[in-house]
Order: structure tokens, then sequence, then C-alpha cells
């Protein structure tokens, strides 16, 4: 008897432990937002913690992969496509974040960025992340933050193109050039004067 159960043990234990590593393995999710200059967009994700990556890149478009020369004869958006863990940070945490980066009233760029391939836009991936849009959109639009109506998309997910690697992490290859170009756009002084210390 005693031998049994320590073959059936023997059996049984790997199994269990192979189960704990399996749900211990923690399953990630990706958020996809176009805000403008995507080199303004990655830093304020990548802080959060949750947030596993950041990529810079083009969507919504009809033309196969994009480059900076020709996404916007394409028809693609400047995006940033963050992959994150649900466990530590949820999509309308995210969704709070990106309203605090963008003027969501602009229909023709962003700031200092001019053009539809710089619009704003939430790219959702399923049901779920476009019913939250949806209400973070009418929780915006009550707020009485703004004069102008809600202009900001919202559009069906479809293939993200990675950009180039000199505009991954730009921040951080050129941060002189970057927080020059970022405070002549005037977005930082928009969102102050909007959001105040929020």
């Amino acid at each position: 008897m005693l031998e049994k159960f320590m073959v059936v043990s023997l059996m049984v234990l790997p199994l269990m432990v192979i189960q704990a590593g399996a749900s211990s393995m923690s399953r990630t999710e990706k958020a996809v937002f176009a805000g403008g200059c995507f080199w303004c967009m990655t830093p304020p994700f990548e802080k959060l913690s949750g947030v596993i990556e950041v990529l810079s890149g083009y969507t919504g478009g009809n033309g196969p992969n994009p480059t900076y020369e020709d996404y916007a004869e394409k028809g693609h958006i400047e995006a940033v496509q963050i992959t994150y863990d649900p466990s530590k940070i949820n999509y309308s945490e995210l969704l709070d974040v990106f309203w605090r980066q963008i003027d969501p009233t602009d229909p023709g760029g962003q700031f200092c960025d001019r053009g539809p391939q710089y619009r704003s836009a939430i790219f959702y991936e399923n049901d779920e992340q476009k019913q939250l849009s949806e209400k973070s959109i009418k929780a915006l639009e009550k707020s009485g933050r703004y004069q102008k109506p809600i202009v900001t998309e919202l559009i069906k997910a479809t293939v993200f193109y990675k950009a180039e690697d000199y505009h991954q992490d730009y921040h951080k290859k050129n941060p002189i050039r970057y927080k020059f170009y970022r405070y002549n756009c005037g977005r930082d002084q928009y969102l102050k004067k909007v959001w105040g210390k929020e």
C-alpha cells in the first residue's frame, strides 16, 4: 500500500509543479494609443508599474510595412503599443494616463505636429477595451474640462508596425534634442493648463 502511494505521489507531484509554474506566469495584454508624436507618448507609460514594454510604431492605415518616410502616405498614424501585466495595472488606468498626454479636442493633429498622421486615437483590441474606452470618453465629456467636443477616434486595432530602431526610446537616446522638441511643441504647457498638478 505504501509503495503504491509513493508511486502515485511521484506521478502527481511533477504535474502539480508544472501547474503551479504555469499559474505563476503572468499573462500580458496590449494597448495601442495615438497621441501625436510617439516620442512624447513613450515616457509616461514606461514609468508605470506593470508596464512591460512600450514600442513606437505605425498603425491604422492600409499600406503594408510603413516606414517613417511613407507611413503618412499609407494612411497610418504614429502610435505606441503598450505591453502590460493586467494583474498590476488595468486598461482603465492606462486610459487615464493617455488622456493626460494629449489634446483630445484637436482633429488636425497634436500641438506642433499637424496632419492626420498625428491625430489622437484609441485602438481597441477587444470588446472590453472598446467598452472601457467609450465609458472613459463619456466621463471626460461630462467632466467639463474641455470647452470643445472630444474628437479622439475609437478604432478597432489592426496590424501594429514597429517603427525604426532610432525612434524607440528616443527620449533616452537623444535627451537634449527630445526635451528641446517637447518644450517648443507646447505639449507640457497645454497639459499643465488643463490638468494642473493632477
